[in-house]
């Protein structure tokens, strides 16, 4: 019983104890441990021993016993395609093709997508010679996979070393029907090229621009036909690229190889229309390449009005830019202007007047529109000394003076240029509708001492323009006029005028009329009347305000003097406020003064008390 136990007893190995935990003093590294694997891996093994079959039994068996192998394999892992094709090669070694067909059918139903196993199908069959087979695995992938181009590669090969041309024709059409990439094309082009069929490649070159309508394949298709000798034609695919891009989708190498096509036709002249054609519709930072040979091609056939051309499109390139980035930059304008007036025909220039005008300046202050103002100016006197057409100078004049707000500010030196460009005509009634004889009608019967019909004659003028010298001149005109109450009259006219200009954009203007009308005052008015017009004169301050550059930066800051006048000044609280911060440090100043100069004090004591505001 004791024996039974102490054998039914399991020994518990006794665990090793390290009784030196010190680092061994000869360290063995990781790459030793690799190295002496790989020494182990290279120790030669003896080959297996040759089996030498010597009957047809045996044979049989031996192919038994490997196709059980394979079957084997097989069946543990059906998805691994490997292993269906070394059975079927090993079954392609043996000469059983039926048997090796037979395997990779079975493979294809298992995984029909995979690539290989078609190519490898197909190849065995081609490598027997069994050309309808071939034809017929080819025929099935094409169709199964048509996305696969290496099918169709291998598919139109065959055919064409075959010799079925034809054939080979056919798949190439089918193939284009699933509109493939790029190279597939240039390979249906260079098949029938080997062939020297230049018209059915010229007919794939057709379908295949518009299949992949790129800048690049138009340019093929144009060199193409150059190639062959078909000049005409190349041409004609030129111009057609250039009417199938338009203008939105304009490409400088399009340009670029069309004109160098006529390079080499010696069509200068087409050369330099292509070029000026596209510098005219292509951005300056699109077109270098385009500049570039433009430039060359002048060097080397031009002369120098060509070199110059070059040059003036360049400057009208970037002040193309410049307008671009900001249209209300009028001296941008003013030199694109001068440059197309020096250079271009007078319906270029036109077509940039009419682009400028059309800026009219957001804000309806005169500041804003002195500059504006002049493109107008300058457009009118280029129609009439330069183009010689006084209708046309006459609607730009028209046109000019419609659009100034009359009602906020004018121009009067537009209502002078329009009249004396009229009577330069011998037009004079559009002279006096001008206004510019206005003032000799007005004196005209001044002199008839007709005064009824002279002041109708200024109120007229003022439905037309609120102009300060027109007030002016109104309200000096009641003073002159020698008419019982003529003070009352002109003071009335001041008055108004006064009213009327509170609005006005220009203070300069209003402080003009306050001067004048102070003057008079001071001749003719007593001395509340003096008091009533300063009490209307404005206060000139000292501003500051940024500024901005053409391109919308910052410029830093400006000093200008504003007027400001007491109504306005009512409606600001601030400056009440600082109006009294300097009546404050004034005093301030003269407090300090006085405590300086003790004898002033002395002398003002003696002299009595004074008041102080």
């Amino acid at each position: 019983m004791a024996a039974s136990t102490a054998a039914g007893k399991q020994r518990i190995p006794k665990v090793a104890k390290v009784k030196n935990k010190a680092p061994a003093e000869v360290q063995i590294t990781a790459e030793q441990l690799l190295r002496e694997a790989k020494e182990r891996e290279l120790e030669l093994l003896p080959p297996p021993p040759q089996q030498k079959i010597t009957d047809e039994e045996e044979l049989n068996d031996y192919k038994l016993r490997k196709r059980k192998t394979f079957e084997d394999n097989i069946r543990k892992n059906r998805t691994v395609i490997s292993n269906w094709i070394k059975y079927a090669q090993w079954e392609e070694s043996l000469k059983e093709i039926q048997r090796a067909r037979s395997i990779y059918e079975r493979a294809l139903d298992v995984d029909y997508r995979n690539i290989t196993l078609w190519l490898k199908y197909a190849e065995m069959e081609m490598k027997n010679r069994q050309v309808n087979h071939a034809r017929n695995i080819w025929d099935r992938a094409i169709t199964t996979l048509p996305r696969v181009n290496q099918f169709w590669y291998k598919y139109t090969y065959m055919e064409e070393m075959l010799g079925n041309i034809a054939g080979a024709r056919q798949v190439f059409e089918r193939w284009m029907e699933w509109r493939p990439e790029e190279q597939a094309w240039h390979s249906y082009i260079n098949f029938e090229l080997r062939y020297k069929e230049v018209d059915r490649a010229r007919t794939i070159y057709e379908r295949f621009v518009l299949v992949h309508p790129d800048v690049k394949n138009w340019i093929k298709y144009a060199r193409f036909e150059e190639k062959h000798g078909y000049f005409a034609h190349a041409r004609k695919v030129y111009e057609r690229a250039v009417e199938f891009f338009g203008d939105e989708h304009m490409d400088e190498h399009l340009y670029v190889a069309f004109a160098k096509f006529e390079e080499n036709q010696k069509e200068f002249e087409r050369v330099r229309v292509i070029y000026k054609y596209a510098l005219d519709r292509i951005s300056k930072q699109e077109a270098q390449e385009l500049f570039k040979n433009y430039t060359i091609f002048e060097k080397k056939f031009g002369d120098r009005r060509g070199i110059e051309d070059i040059i003036v499109s360049k400057r009208r390139f970037q002040y193309e830019e410049e307008v671009k980035a900001n249209p209300h930059n009028y001296d941008a304008w003013f030199d694109y202007l001068r440059l197309v007036e020096s250079d271009a025909e007078a319906e270029t220039v036109r077509e940039v007047y009419e682009r400028a005008i059309a800026n009219v300046p957001p804000v309806q202050e005169k500041r804003h529109w002195k500059r504006y103002i002049y493109l107008w100016i300058n457009y009118a006197l280029y129609e009439e000394l330069e183009a010689k057409d006084p209708e046309r100078t006459r609607q730009v004049y028209q046109a000019s003076l419609e659009l100034i707000p009359h009602k906020k500010f004018t121009f009067a030196k537009m209502w002078l240029l329009y009249a004396q460009f009229e009577i330069r005509q011998k037009n004079l009634p559009f002279a006096r509708r001008a206004l510019v004889l206005w003032k000799s009608y007005i004196d005209f019967e001044i002199e008839q001492e007709e005064t009824e019909r002279t002041r109708n004659l200024y109120r007229r003028l003022l439905q037309r323009t609120q102009h300060v010298k027109v007030w002016i001149s109104f309200a000096q005109f009641e003073l002159s006029s020698g008419k019982e109450g003529s003070l009352a009259k002109c003071r009335q006219i001041y008055e108004e005028a006064n009213k009327t200009m509170r609005n006005c954009e220009e203070k300069e203007e209003r402080l003009m009329l306050l001067e004048s009308w102070r003057s008079f005052e001071d001749e003719f008015g007593t001395a509340s009347d003096k008091e009533r017009v300063d009490k209307l004169m404005p206060e000139k301050v000292k501003k500051r305000r940024k500024v901005q550059a053409d391109d919308g930066s910052d410029a830093g800051w400006e000093e200008y003097y504003d007027y400001i006048f007491p109504e306005d000044a009512a409606n600001q609280p601030n400056l009440k406020l600082l109006a009294m911060a300097k009546l404050w440090k004034k005093q301030q100043q003269e407090k300090e003064a006085g405590e300086q100069d003790p004898d002033a004090d002395t002398a003002e004591r003696e002299a009595g008390p004074s008041c102080s505001y």
